[in-house]
């Protein structure tokens, strides 16, 4: 795919791919804007540690589908309105 305002490939970060799998991988949402939602429609996995519940996303490449790039901005907005933002 072409870089666009939907989609972003950085294939000089020292990191990329940061998860195995796909062809077009999109880097837009580096870091998931989903991380602190309970609803994610993801695949995370949770961990107990010292008593405390951690999300890890370390096998999840929802974000990074780019097919997927309309349904994170649903989720967003969805939280937006929840929240009362414009």
């Amino acid at each position: 795919m072409k870089n666009s305002s939907r989609f972003f490939e950085n294939r000089e970060c020292e990191f990329f791919p940061c998860h195995k799998g796909l062809t077009d991988f999109n880097c837009l949402f580096c870091y998931c804007p989903m991380y602190t939602r309970e609803d994610c429609p993801g695949s995370p996995q949770y961990i107990e540690k010292n008593g405390r519940r951690i999300k890890n996303c370390m096998g999840c490449t929802f974000p990074h589908r780019p097919e997927n790039y309309d349904a994170v901005l649903q989720v967003l907005r969805k939280h937006d309105v929840a929240n009362g933002a414009c």
